[in-house]
């Protein structure tokens, strides 16, 4: 078999199950080609005062249209890039992801979500999330007596 009757195989296969499926990917969030997660997203910890960072690529959409919560250690983020692309343009090029996006981040530390700031600023959302500290430790003498 020759590499090209291969890559028709290949085509062909793509094609049928283009067809067998439709747009259920598309309706789902997955999108056709969709190479990344969408939004780009940075996760950072610092320490003074100690805090997680989550920081959001999401030119192009209205800040009062993004949704922003927790869900214990997920930060999930929602909203919608739009409008649509105008109708009766042919398109020789399709990268910008438009429409609804919803987004889970793991978190690797539990948060306090009711002390959480956000702030959008040139198309980069920063949400910042205070960590919960862990619990005070008891002197070695008070653990002694809690032994007895």
């Amino acid at each position: 078999m020759s590499d090209r009757d291969l890559f028709a195989n290949f085509d062909r296969m793509r094609r049928e199950m283009d067809e067998l499926f439709g747009d259920v990917f598309e309706r789902a969030g997955i999108g056709r080609g969709r190479t990344s997660l969408w939004p780009a997203v940075d996760v950072a910890y610092a320490s003074d005062p100690p805090r997680a960072i989550v920081t959001a690529e999401l030119a192009g959409v209205n800040p009062n249209e993004i949704s922003v919560h927790t869900e214990g250690r997920k930060l999930v983020l929602a909203g919608r890039r739009g409008p649509a692309e105008p109708e009766g343009e042919v398109y020789q090029q399709v990268e910008i992801e438009r429409g609804p996006f919803r987004r889970t981040i793991d978190l690797g530390a539990d948060v306090r979500a009711d002390q959480a700031a956000a702030s959008y600023q040139d198309g980069m959302l920063r949400v910042e999330l205070p960590l919960v500290a862990p619990p005070p430790r008891l002197p070695a003498s008070r653990i002694e007596d809690r032994e007895r």
